[in-house]
């Protein structure tokens, strides 16, 4: 008897001696990652060149990240000549210019719009949820509604252009998203469905994200893409890094897109590695489906590292550091 109670303490602690080492190695693998302490921005498409210009402004003087996204993705917010954002996007098939968008900040904390109308900076009504609500997210006439308290004013964002192109397509009414168009959108196509999201590390070390758009053009009304939701175009964890997306975004929400890029660089993938995984879980999950739609995935680490995959070809990115500004063309799965 006393040799089974001998054998059994022993157990217990080598048990408890093997738990403390399995929690202490769980405790280090999730220690923040050495920063550069140089800050970057990297945004989706050749427009994020722009955005990303107006957000350097502040990264450059040690400003923080999440003012440099906000700031920067306003650029094509305020652009009417941009159809895929803010002011001049692509109406439903209603009429309604109706927006999305959603921010991040180093601290987990977020906000987001969907479905908000006549109000060109979605982001910042975003960033008014976040700083002055309990919420994360409102929509539609209570997006609006809380602007207006905040003292945004109303403004009529159907361009003449927009309008004559939405008129154009009731000819036929036919629904069919073309990928890559990008700002380029020709009359009666249904695609336009790229984004801005950008992500940022300032001097400090911290991470911010910002996504903002109006959505595929001539959707149903009321349809809500992956763009305002936290996890799906966007996610932000200060200790590991931050992932936007681009394209379909009913793809990018059924698998939680964003937030799946940065789990994948926490298990020690780089960004290229983690947006090319997501991508190819999209493509298991709709196989054939996947060779008609564009999706595409662009992550920072905290260190500094980039990295961006598509699902089709012709996904670009923007880039801009204190030694870099250029635009990238992302390797995709199909060729």
């Amino acid at each position: 008897m006393s040799d089974r109670r001998k054998f059994m303490k022993q157990s217990v602690l080598g048990s408890a001696a093997l738990l403390a080492g399995t929690r202490s190695f769980a405790r280090s693998a999730s220690l923040p990652e050495q920063t550069t302490g140089k800050p970057i921005v990297i945004s989706t498409w050749d427009f994020g060149k722009a955005a990303n210009a107006a957000a350097w402004e502040i990264l450059k003087t040690g400003g923080r990240a999440l003012d440099a996204v906000e700031k920067g993705v306003m650029v094509p917010e305020a652009d009417p000549e941009n159809q895929s954002v803010g002011l001049g996007g692509r109406p439903d098939r209603d009429g309604h210019v109706t927006l999305d968008a959603c921010i991040m900040d180093e601290n987990a904390k977020c906000g987001a719009v969907a479905g908000l109308e006549q109000i060109v900076h979605a982001i910042s009504v975003a960033r008014k949820v976040m700083e002055k609500t309990p919420h994360v997210m409102l929509v539609g006439d209570g997006a609006l509604q809380f602007a207006m308290e905040q003292g945004f004013k109303k403004e009529n964002l159907l361009t003449e252009k927009s309008k004559e192109e939405w008129h154009e397509w009731l000819k036929k009414s036919q629904y069919h998203p073309v990928r890559n168009i990008e700002n380029r959108g020709r009359p009666g196509d249904s695609g336009n469905h790229d984004t801005i999201g950008m992500v940022a590390l300032d001097a400090k070390g911290n991470m911010s994200g910002a996504c903002t758009t109006s959505g595929m053009a001539y959707k149903l009304h009321g349809r809500v893409g992956d763009s305002p939701i936290i996890g799906a175009g966007l996610y932000v964890d200060n200790e590991i890094g931050a992932a936007t997306s681009t394209g379909v975004g009913e793809e990018v929400i059924r698998i939680v897109g964003s937030h799946l890029v940065v789990e994948l660089m926490r298990q020690g993938l780089n960004p290229e590695q983690a947006c090319r995984q997501a991508v190819e879980r999209i493509v298991k999950k709709n196989p054939e489906g996947a060779k008609e739609f564009q999706v595409g995935f662009l992550a920072l680490k905290r260190n500094g590292e980039y990295g961006a995959f598509a699902l089709q070809k012709g996904f670009s990115y923007a880039v801009r550091s204190g030694d870099t500004e250029k635009i990238v063309d992302a390797p995709s799965y199909y060729p």
